[in-house]
């Protein structure tokens, strides 16, 4: 699980999940902590093809540099797809038959991040024991030495775009979205998303007012897809007249809706939105992780589907739903996966089936919006050690005895109208806390009470 991975000469700052390894670029990322990775991946790669990928950053050129010789050094063949969507970089690792994928990208974080995310065959992330063995191959440093006549070429293709959107449109009905011809704002962060995600709009007919798509890395706006950070994009569909917008993060796996009226809808809705689609034509289950909204979960119900929860974490999402067999998934974080494309968030995928919803459907999307039964969420933390994180959720289960517990991933506890979902970061030293009620008073209220639990477990002495 994430958390629990180490690397024994890790600098100070650098975090190491199943979601890749992340820090400030040039301090914690360094050069030297890139190519020793890199290195390590080749090594466990068995100096196989690895595909390769990065979002605009402007530190993604040093680091795109130190993996290169690391992967070549290591006798790997490598196949360098540019500026690409981690998405798009996920479906060319297994539809290139690699023996890996290797993206660059500070995905929803601020300008001065940056990360190294490893993926299988099968594009889908490394799990914890797979990456521990990564880990174990970094510290040892016992890597992979290609002699100077087994050094492979690097090949660059681009065709990954191409081949990405023309998956995407055998899952919709492009002509019924294009017979709509919707008005369409587009904000990529001016990051790894624009080139496709505009192309895919061109594909299905629709008129794209582009904001912020030009992937030159300089993010105009804090890439996490949340209200907070829509406003341009906001403006834009009022006074452009458009019929929906969509905001991608800096890698092009998340997606938030905005309404007709220039609402941010919130990113819990587009799994809902996605999911109330898909159900309606192919029935079956639908898997969301722990900390993902019930308007989904009761989407499901009233749609005679069943829906399970998995830890937080795409790679927990996608196996969970490899087990029951789901039509769709996600996380709420604006994340969809469709196995139909490929198991991996794409936020091209969620596009286009948020267009064939509206058009097959004749309605707006925020007519579609107000079909989902209504839940507010609130999302907080708080700084606290993994000890004193482990105390919390103790105490926290001893004062919900007798509710409805879920402790496969810290501590969900479910009422009637409400929940709560508490758990460790895996990426910071802090405890999470999700709360979502019918009220917005009620979802506020009842993450107070836990964050003052919370602070009475803090202050007390060991």
């Amino acid at each position: 699980m994430p958390g629990k991975i180490k690397a024994e000469k890790k600098p100070v700052g650098l975090v190491i999940s199943v979601s890749g390894v992340r820090g400030i670029a040039g301090e914690s990322l360094t050069v030297e902590v890139a190519l020793r990775f890199a290195q390590a991946f080749g090594t466990y790669a068995e100096g196989g093809k690895i595909i390769l990928a990065r979002d605009p950053r402007k530190s993604g050129d040093f680091l795109k540099s130190a993996c290169l010789a690391g992967l070549l050094s290591t006798g790997c063949e490598v196949i360098d797809l540019g500026v690409a969507a981690t998405p798009t970089l996920a479906l060319m690792t297994k539809e290139l038959k690699a023996r890996g994928g290797l993206a660059i990208t500070g995905s929803h974080n601020p300008a001065q991040w940056n990360a190294l995310k490893f993926f299988t065959p099968e594009g889908i992330y490394l799990n914890a024991q797979e990456l521990q063995e990564l880990v174990s191959i970094y510290n040892k440093e016992d890597f992979l030495h290609a002699r100077w006549d087994e050094v492979k070429e690097v090949k660059q293709y681009r065709r990954a775009n191409k081949r990405h959107i023309s998956k995407v449109l055998k899952v919709v009905d492009k002509k019924a979205i294009s017979k709509s011809s919707f008005r369409v704002a587009l904000d990529s962060c001016n990051s790894a998303g624009a080139i496709s995600a505009l192309a895919l709009l061109e594909e299905l007919g629709t008129q794209a007012c582009a904001l912020y798509c030009e992937p030159t890395g300089i993010l105009p706006h804090d890439p996490e897809p949340v209200a907070e950070n829509l406003g341009d994009i906001s403006r834009l569909v009022k006074d452009k007249g458009c019929d929906v917008g969509f905001a991608l993060d800096a890698d092009g796996d998340r997606v938030a809706i905005i309404s007709e009226k220039g609402r941010p809808l919130g990113e819990e809705y587009t799994l809902a939105l996605a999911a109330a689609h898909i159900l309606r034509k192919r029935p079956g289950p639908v898997v969301m992780n722990m900390s993902s909204s019930r308007m989904t979960e009761e989407v499901a119900r009233n749609l005679g589907a069943r829906a399970f929860r998995a830890p937080v974490g795409e790679l927990n999402v996608v196996e969970r739903m490899k087990e029951v067999g789901a039509v769709i998934g996600g996380e709420g974080n604006g994340g969809v996966i469709y196995p139909r494309v490929h198991y991996a968030r794409d936020g091209l995928v969620a596009i286009a089936l948020i267009l064939e919803y509206l058009a097959e459907s004749g309605k707006a999307i925020s007519e579609l919006a107000r079909r989902i039964p209504l839940y507010f969420i609130l999302k907080t933390k708080m700084k606290c050690s993994t000890t004193e994180a482990g105390k919390i959720i103790s105490f926290l289960k001893k004062k919900s005895e007798g509710e409805t517990l879920d402790l496969s991933n810290g501590l969900r506890i479910d009422w009637k109208d409400e929940w709560a979902h508490i758990r460790a970061s895996g990426t910071e030293p802090a405890i999470r806390i999700i709360t979502e009620a019918k009220t917005k008073k009620r979802a506020y209220s009842l993450n107070t009470q836990i964050k003052n639990w919370a602070r009475q477990v803090l202050a007390s002495k060991p």
